[in-house]
């Protein structure tokens, strides 16, 4: 009961670091001692120290951590990459136990931390909440074991599965409550995706604007997939400052893009924002990994579909995990692909 206590309050810490610290998981720590919580400490950004170091600073004096309890949400990292080993930080703090909710995912360090920290004298407990652990960077893990990145399919619907409005009454389906949300889910994504003829319809800018962008992290790459190339040149995503951020990929596949993506960039998380042709295309091929639809209290006709599948997908998409949010006017479905 106690572990499960002080993960929870651990997992809290990393939520606050959700969405901004790729291609680095998001991470939480708490140090316990005699029942009680002395610091705690989360994962910013990447560049800057870990959970463990954080919660580490946050000590009142240093010398509390001394035969301490550590919790953390994931597996400290053992080698030297933008900071130095968080083993090397524990050992030297004179931790006693360290009580981890989940393993490294990487092949390559899978448990090495938690043996070089029992072969110096720490014990060491591992998968304490450790679904919850793992779902909280589903993202990250995805991306580390296959190479491609965790793929959220987003859209604004009208009741009608329509994604645009009856010609002359504007371009938006859903009021700026759920605009605002929509803004939040890209602070999420390392990419944004989309296809030639949202360019050339919405001339959209695919940025985070509605909401502060986390400190230290960039505006998300926005990703355009074309078949001709026949792309305004005017348009935003190759005008504005941040057009350098802007990926234009012409008659590639699907799986050959998200690979490069994740390979080539370090995307962890791609936001496709559409049209239909694309949502269509990534659900058939089985790419999409999460859902996440706004619904708009409108019937509007006509042809632009959110999902145009075309009759292609051999089976329905189920959701599971599905959560409902009311937001202003407009209703938010998010779910979880279910893989059979």
């Amino acid at each position: 009961m106690q572990h499960s206590r002080f993960m929870r309050a651990a997992l809290r810490e990393a939520l606050k670091g959700f969405g901004a610290t790729s291609p680095n998981p998001a991470v939480g720590a708490v140090i316990v001692k005699n029942g009680r919580i002395l610091a705690r400490g989360w994962h910013r950004v990447a560049g800057l120290p870990h959970a463990e170091v954080e919660a580490l600073r946050a000590l009142a004096s240093p010398g509390l951590a001394r035969d301490s309890t550590l919790y953390v949400t994931l597996e400290p990292c053992s080698t030297q990459g933008r900071t130095p080993p968080c083993t090397e930080a524990i050992l030297a703090a004179g931790i006693r136990r360290v009580v981890v909710g989940a393993t490294d995912p990487h092949p390559a360090h899978a448990g090495r931390g938690l043996e070089l920290l029992r072969k110096h004298g720490v014990t060491v407990e591992t998968g304490v909440l450790e679904a919850e652990c793992r779902h909280l960077n589903r993202a990250f893990f995805k991306w580390i074991t296959t190479g491609l990145p965790w793929v959220i399919a987003k859209a604004a619907l009208s009741l009608d599965g329509r994604i645009t409005r009856v010609p002359g009454e504007g371009q938006w389906l859903t009021g700026p409550v759920a605009r605002r949300d929509a803004h939040r889910l890209r602070v999420r994504a390392d990419a944004v995706l989309v296809g030639a003829g949202t360019v050339r319809a919405d001339d959209p800018s695919l940025t985070v604007r509605a909401v502060p962008l986390p400190a230290g992290k960039p505006q998300p790459w926005r990703v355009v997939l074309t078949r001709s190339g026949n792309l305004p040149a005017e348009a935003q995503l190759f005008t504005d400052e941040h057009r350098e951020r802007t990926l234009v990929y012409r008659n590639r596949s699907l799986q050959e893009v998200l690979a490069e993506l994740g390979g080539l960039y370090q995307v962890n998380t791609v936001l496709a924002e559409g049209g239909g042709e694309i949502l269509g295309s990534l659900f058939e091929q089985k790419l999409v990994d999460e859902v996440c639809f706004y619904l708009a209290p409108l019937l509007c006709g006509g042809p632009a579909m959110g999902v145009a599948g075309h009759g292609r997908l051999l089976e329905c998409v189920s959701l599971e995990e599905v959560e409902y949010k009311k937001l202003g006017r407009d209703l938010r479905l998010c779910g979880l692909v279910q893989r059979t």
